[in-house]
C-alpha cells in the first residue's frame, strides 16, 4: 500500500487528533490482506494505534485504524455508551466494542452508522444520523453535524490541514515512520 493513500485516508488519526480512520486496501486473496495488515500493525503498534479488518472480501479489506487510548475515552462517555448498550453492545471493553464491530460489518446487510463514535465523531451528531439523517442538518465535512457547527468547523479545518501537510512530507521522501505521533504504547 503506497504511503501516499494511507496518509491520505488516515492523516489526522497519525498525528494523533482523531480517534480512528478508516480506508480500503484492494488485493488478489484474503491472504494478501492478511499479509498487508500484518506489516501495517509492526508499524503502528510501536506508536499506540492498531489496524484491524472490518471486512474482508477476496476483492478488497475494510481497515479500521484507530487509537485504543482515544477510542477508550471516547467510548466511556455516557453519550456514546448509551447508543451502544440501545444497538446491544455491551460496552465491557473497548477490544470488545471493536470485534462487536466487526461482527456487525461482516453480519449487517446495511452499513453500521455507530461507527461515527469508533472515528471520534461527537456523540450527539452519530445520535441524530442513526435516527433522522436529514433532518436538522447544520453542516457537513467529514460527519454530518447536527450540533456545534462551530466547533466541528475547526476539526474539519484540522483535519483538511494536517491531511495537506502529511501529503506534502510523503511527497519529499519523508518515511512515514518519522510522521506518526505517539501517543500510547499500551492498548
Amino acid at each position: 500500500m503506497p504511503d501516499l493513500y494511507f496518509v491520505e485516508q488516515c492523516a489526522p488519526t497519525l498525528a494523533g487528533i482523531k480517534t480512528g480512520s478508516l480506508f480500503i486496501i484492494k488485493t488478489e486473496s484474503k491472504r494478501d490482506s492478511i499479509n498487508e495488515l500484518t506489516t501495517l500493525n509492526k508499524l503502528l503498534s510501536k506508536k499506540g494505534l492498531r489496524a484491524i479488518p472490518l471486512k474482508m472480501t477476496d476483492d478488497y479489506t475494510l481497515i479500521y485504524v484507530y487509537r485504543p487510548d482515544f477510542l477508550k475515552r471516547d467510548l466511556s462517555s455516557p453519550e456514546a455508551r448509551n447508543i451502544l448498550s440501545e444497538l446491544g453492545y455491551t460496552c465491557e471493553s473497548v477490544p470488545k466494542s471493536v470485534v462487536e464491530l466487526a461482527r456487525r460489518f461482516v453480519d449487517a446487510k446495511s452499513f453500521p452508522h455507530e461507527i461515527g463514535l469508533f472515528l471520534g465523531y461527537p456523540p450527539f451528531d452519530v445520535k441524530c444520523f442513526m435516527t433522522h439523517p436529514d433532518e436538522g442538518v447544520k453542516c457537513v465535512g467529514t460527519w454530518k453535524v447536527y450540533g456545534d457547527k462551530k466547533k466541528a468547523e475547526n476539526t474539519f479545518f484540522k483535519y483538511k490541514k494536517c491531511t495537506e501537510v502529511y501529503k506534502k512530507l510523503v511527497s519529499e521522501g519523508r518515511p512515514l515512520t518519522k510522521m506518526i505521533v505517539e501517543t500510547s504504547k499500551s492498548a
